[in-house]
């Protein structure tokens, strides 16, 4: 992987509830903060954290959809984001599920003029969130398939080299398997859980993709 460029970032929540669980935060990029916020609490959305600057870096605020799931808005400064993605150890996708996809899909295009398109298969309804026609997200539909004491949320996918050696790289960490690895048609992938307890997933390229 390139040296020096950004592929994501962590902190400790120290000034959180002690029984609040670790987890990733989707940031959704915005040119204006405050009126994106303004917006999240017309389509029916809470602001959890009201726009803030974060010194010279850029201005943010944490908010949540309908349906429940949780994500941040930033309005780039100095940090424009991510300066590495679709490659082994950096973030290559990140989706919104919840239990109704009809309402949340509603929502962002309101907040964020996303297009949508759409890949649902029988009973699984899913869409990839598009704008000006390039695909940079997903959302889909917490379906009968999913034990019902998951809440709506937003996922990260990381890529990786070799996601059996991923897995077994993180479970010998302490992390912890919460969906072995299986094959999709979009790569081989698995549901894990870090050594604090934040869910995300782990996904191969198909060999057939190079």
């Amino acid at each position: 992987m390139p040296e020096g460029r950004q592929a994501g970032g962590g902190d400790r929540a120290e000034d959180g509830p002690e029984d609040e669980p670790s987890a990733w935060t989707t940031y959704l990029a915005t040119s204006d903060a405050d009126q994106t916020a303004v917006k999240v609490k017309a389509a029916g959305g809470q602001v959890l954290v009201e726009p803030m600057d974060v010194m010279e870096q850029g201005r943010m605020a944490v908010a949540a959809d309908p349906g429940g799931a949780v994500f941040g808005l930033w309005q780039a400064r100095l940090h424009t984001g991510v300066q590495l993605a679709n490659e082994p150890g950096s973030l290559t996708w990140n989706e919104n599920l919840s239990r109704d996809f009809d309402g949340n899909k509603a929502f962002y295009q309101s907040v964020f003029g996303y297009e949508y398109g759409d890949m649902s298969d029988g009973g699984f309804r899913y869409a990839t969130l598009k704008i000006a026609g390039t695909e940079v997200g997903g959302i889909g539909e917490l379906d009968g398939s999913y034990p019902a004491d998951v809440p709506a949320h937003w996922s990260v996918y990381f890529s990786v080299e070799d996601t059996d050696a991923a897995v077994a790289a993180l479970t010998s960490l302490g992390g912890t398997t919460l969906r072995p690895p299986w094959d999709t048609p979009y790569g081989r992938m698995a549901v894990v859980a870090d050594d604090h307890g934040a869910v995300f997933s782990v996904i191969m390229a198909p060999a057939d993709s190079a």
